[in-house]
């Protein structure tokens, strides 16, 4: 953004989210100034572009949060909505680079551009530019990318850095061999973990219910949610873990078999990044 005059001889703007200051004297040569001068500290224009920042900062953490939710859900995004957010900067930083698909679920690209009318610019696996005009886009979870692999590489190539996590966001997929009437798993059973467990799970963005520890999706036209036990001493110094089941919310827990994909990498995801430890059931992709 500009610069604007304060007082005599300053000029205040937003640099990298926080408020700067420069000097307007003809020996100060516009340099940016280390620090706040104390006679700005209390100006009402200083406060007022503080508060700026500080909503700007929301905003961005919002787009993220949306964006987000999006790729975890898989469902399609109205280009006509991809459009009207793209002008905005923290949209652009949430949604650039993230893997989309049009109409063609076999040909993902890299999102670099939305025109005004909703045509989507995409980096394919060739590396050609190319335009896509779908009436909706989805941004996958990583785990419903058939290409995962080739898509992390390219991207690697290309330096590519996604604000939503996406490509290097942890999968599991859900074994072949479960026993059909299996409801949970126990490979984190008895697990001690250190720290303060729900400032550690909250930290992570999972939500803390009684003595469970829990992560939603959506997924099949559901709300499924993945839960971990833990003993209820969890403000202590440690905590203990113990099984990790799915169910859909309200209503009744799922067997193992009936784990969608999504559902299952995310579970998995959850409790390896709380323990610390690798399960043996399930490969990570």
């Amino acid at each position: 953004m500009g610069w604007l005059p304060v007082g005599d001889s300053y000029e205040i703007s937003l640099v990298d989210g926080k408020v700067a200051a420069r000097s307007t004297g003809s020996r100060a040569g516009g340099r940016l100034l280390k620090a706040l001068p104390k006679v700005l500290r209390d100006d009402p224009e200083v406060d007022r572009l503080r508060q700026l920042g500080q909503w700007l900062d929301r905003h961005a953490a919002e787009c993220l949060a949306r964006v987000d939710a999006w790729v975890m859900s898989s469902l399609p995004v109205p280009t006509g909505l991809l459009a009207r957010v793209w002008p905005d900067p923290a949209w652009q930083n949430a949604l650039r680079d993230l893997v989309v698909l049009g109409d063609d679920p076999a040909e993902p690209g890299f999102l670099r551009d939305v025109t005004d009318t909703g045509d989507l610019r995409v980096v394919n696996l060739d590396g050609d530019t190319v335009r896509l005009s779908p009436a909706s886009a989805t941004l996958p979870h990583p785990v419903r990318l058939s290409d995962l692999a080739d898509l992390r590489e390219f991207a690697d190539e290309l330096d590519v850095t996604q604000g939503v996590e996406q490509l290097h966001r942890g999968t599991w997929g859900r074994p072949t061999n479960l026993a059909d009437r299996d409801t949970t798993i126990t490979d984190f059973r008895g697990t001690t973990v250190p720290n303060r467990l729900a400032a550690r799970a909250a930290t992570l963005g999972f939500r803390v219910s009684g003595s469970q520890i829990r992560c939603r999706v959506w997924e099949a036209g559901h709300t499924v949610e993945a839960a971990l036990g833990f003993d209820e001493d969890y403000w202590d110094s440690e905590a203990t873990l113990g099984s990790l089941s799915w169910s859909v919310t309200e209503g009744p827990t799922l067997r193992l078999a009936e784990v969608g994909p999504v559902a299952w990498s995310e579970g998995i995801r959850m409790a390896t990044a709380l323990s610390g430890a690798l399960t043996g059931t399930g490969n990570r992709a």
